[in-house]
């Protein structure tokens, strides 16, 4: 059997749809196997050279050596991803009917087998490569769309998939925002802002799991709201219980208010290092009536965590959900080093049989490093781990087989004896 690397040409296309007359974008020898196996990025390494001048955001063809087409794709000089890949047909063109039939296939997995018995009021309309739209998030809060460009490629399309997005879910309006350093590393020139609709509600309201919650689509975190914890919001409530529970990064109070619900939980203790969030905090408690549960703390949760265990307080569930650690692998040694130093303070303020619910949104550290630490934590604190659940991101993530990169997220929800 011939491998990728020795594949016979593909028959030409239709004139019409031929990559022919494309830029080419040429592999190197023996670089072109990821590509064949579908990963949506080229990176400068992997490329010998470019025929033609394509500007940046131009439709390319990526081809090997032996001039064997591969994929097509759009190109952006100014990235380390210098090609983003969504076509492995050659005769399929990144037109307007190629990126309508993209939108309506993650619409679909959403609609039709995700939430086919009722449509949440907040949930991931476009999770980028995942769905064959690298560079493109969309959240959907209420009525209101928020957008993510990654890419400076997809941003040039940006009015057409605006259209194409306000034709399919008709929103109330449209948020631009963009994540930190991705201007720097696109070559962005873009602005957060409203794209239609004007301004969005400040606070707007969403629902989730019979909570309620007041979320900044302008300001906020990510995009607002940690969209991709909701599964795991659910899971911890089953197994957090007991009268003190301490909730560090708590943000807008996303596992709190659910744990809140549990009449056997009388004390949470909220810790975030963001006055603006805690106020949300604060505020939806009050919108869902618990507001009596909850001690809000103004500090650095690294600290307060380390604070309270030197002075030998003590909880029956602990929830640690800190930023991303990690945005280069190598930051990967420093960030292992701060997920243990928390993880141990935690777990040594647990009551026996106590839950520990851990996460890590950095993607550079994998689930073996994440289990490798809280392995360290055991041996070193001289408590039992056990790991009840592993657990990801909420399924409206979804995570390519050709791009493990965007399987992120790690919820561990632990045992501490």
């Amino acid at each position: 059997m011939s491998s990728p690397e020795t594949a016979p040409a593909t028959p030409p296309a239709p004139a019409e749809a031929s990559y022919a007359a494309l830029p080419k974008v040429v592999l190197k020898p023996r670089r072109a196997l990821p590509f064949f196996g579908r990963h949506p990025w080229v990176f400068q390494g992997a490329i010998h050279h470019v025929t033609g001048t394509p500007e940046a955001g131009a439709e390319v063809a990526l081809v090997t050596d032996r001039d064997e087409f591969v994929a097509r794709g759009l190109y952006n000089p100014e990235s380390n991803i210098v090609v983003r890949l969504y076509s492995w047909e050659p005769d399929v063109p990144l037109d307007e009917a190629f990126w309508s039939r993209r939108l309506d296939e993650a619409l679909r997995l959403r609609h039709d087998i995700l939430y086919r018995d009722g449509i949440p009021s907040s949930y991931r309309v476009v999770y980028s490569e995942s769905d064959g739209l690298s560079g493109l998030i969309v959240d959907r809060y209420a009525d209101w769309l928020l957008l993510q460009f990654t890419s400076l490629a997809l941003s040039t399309r940006r009015e057409m998939l605006v259209r194409l997005l306000t034709e399919k879910l008709s929103p109330t309006g449209i948020w631009l925002r963009t994540e930190k350093g991705i201007r720097e590393a696109e070559g962005l020139n873009v602005t957060d802002g409203p794209i239609a609709g004007g301004n969005p509600p400040r606070p707007l309201f969403i629902e989730e799991n019979g909570v309620r919650y007041g979320v900044d689509l302008v300001e906020g975190q990510k995009t607002g709201f940690f969209l991709d914890q909701r599964e795991n919001r659910v899971a911890a409530m089953r197994y957090l219980r007991g009268p003190r529970i301490l909730d560090a990064f708590c943000y807008t109070g996303g596992f709190g208010l659910n744990l809140a619900r549990r009449d056997d939980v009388h004390e949470i203790v909220s810790v975030d290092v963001s006055e603006t969030a805690l106020n949300l905090a604060r505020a939806n408690a009050e919108l869902n009536g618990t507001a009596h549960k909850f001690r809000f703390e103004k500090a650095d949760a690294f600290k307060y965590v380390e604070k309270l265990q030197q002075t030998g307080e003590r909880f029956s569930g602990i929830v640690l959900d800190p930023p991303k650690l990690a945005r280069h692998r190598k930051s990967v040694p420093e960030a292992l080093r701060g997920y243990h130093r928390l993880n141990r303070a935690a777990v040594e303020m647990l009551e026996p049989g106590g839950i520990l619910v851990t996460c890590s949104c950095s993607g550079h550290v994998n689930r073996e490093m994440f289990e490798a630490m809280l392995a360290d934590v055991s041996s070193s604190c001289g408590r039992t781990i056990q790991i009840l659940e592993a657990r990801s991101q909420a399924p409206d993530h979804p995570v390519s087989v050709h791009c493990l990169e965007n399987n992120y997220l790690k919820c561990f929800i632990c045992r501490v004896v």
